[in-house]
């Protein structure tokens, strides 16, 4: 599967200010999210979930061919049964979870277990992150704007409660379309910021480009 933009932003945007010693990648897909972090930190012990066969076998590869193999782990596993087994507390949490249900499911039952959100209830992602999550931990995901207030009431009941969120823009006529949110194991003053990616058509703006021109071979 391609990486998608959705990725790339989260990868991106995701704060390594408290320089995470371990960090866990939830629905790794081929592992984009957890290489990017890799990238951009210094941390010793990141480590990958991934349920489905192919997707899990592309990361694997992808994780042995990095420069960073030695710290990367990807997990052939569901989130409860991982969390079940798993005694670490990770110190950064991120996913980019499936989140299409408001779409057509197609022929291709891969593709829609990645991309659709009975693949992963909310409700179950949050659960676990609260118990994966350090003490002084973060927990980064990617959303519809849609369902950012909803989102957030249900984190709350676990015990997680945003710091900082972006609302990001396709260009500057479009409504509202992502929203990236940032939790913590405690209320927060909430730090609320807006990207904007085109101007035009494959003309990127200069904060989106400044934040993700890391990743790109041609930015």
């Amino acid at each position: 599967m391609k990486i998608g933009t959705d990725s790339v932003l989260l990868g991106a945007w995701t704060s390594l200010n408290e320089n995470p010693f371990s960090i866990l990648d939830i629905g790794s897909g081929t592992g984009v999210l957890a290489l990017m972090l890799a990238q951009r930190s210094n941390a010793e012990l990141i480590d990958a979930i991934e349920i489905d066969d192919e997707a899990y076998e592309q990361c694997v590869d992808n994780f042995e061919n990095a420069l960073w193999s030695d710290r990367l782990f990807c997990y052939h596993a569901s989130l409860e049964e991982f969390t079940e087994e798993i005694e670490d507390k990770y110190d950064l949490i991120i996913s980019n979870p499936p989140f299409y249900s408001e779409n057509y499911k197609t022929s291709n039952e891969q593709r829609d277990m990645a991309r659709f959100s009975d693949a992963l209830p909310f409700d179950q992602l949050l659960e676990n992150v609260s118990k994966l999550l350090s003490d002084s931990g973060t927990f980064s995901v990617i959303i519809p704007f849609k369902e950012e207030q909803d989102f957030i009431d249900l984190a709350s009941t676990f015990g997680l409660f945003p710091k900082r969120i972006l609302h990001v823009k396709g260009n500057p006529d479009s409504e509202i379309k992502r929203s990236l949110l940032e939790f913590s194991l405690g209320e927060n003053d909430i730090i609320t910021e807006q990207l904007t990616i085109e101007t035009n058509r494959h003309q990127y703006t200069q904060e989106y480009i400044n934040l993700t021109q890391d990743f790109y071979l041609k930015m």
